[in-house]
């Protein structure tokens, strides 16, 4: 069985708390989807990291096409230093608005 690996929309983001102490970095199909879990864990059970840290206040994103550049996109941030994602963050997001209303 082949994967299809066509042009679709997918999308490498990141969150962090209300006091912007904590980041979190994943990859998805849908911001809006994806950021709504992540907040309804961090209301309720806390099952993941990010539930747990109460991270789900989108700061970042970067949109791909092949779900695999995007995967390799974020095992790539996840490996950084917390000061080299604070540069890339502050590239797209200065003042590191919570952007969640805008998807």
């Amino acid at each position: 069985m082949s994967i299809r690996t066509g042009n679709h929309n997918y999308y490498v983001y990141i969150l962090t708390n209300i006091n912007k102490t904590v980041l979190y970095i994943g990859v998805t199909n849908s911001v809006e989807t994806r950021t709504a879990q992540h907040k309804a864990d961090a209301l309720g059970e806390k099952k993941t990291f990010a539930g747990k840290y109460n991270c789900y206040y989108l700061i970042y994103t970067e949109h791909f096409k092949n779900i695999y550049d995007a995967i390799a996109r974020e095992k790539e941030l996840k490996g950084w230093t917390r000061a080299k994602k604070e540069v890339l963050i502050n590239s797209a997001n200065p003042t590191w608005s919570f952007l969640n209303k805008e998807w």
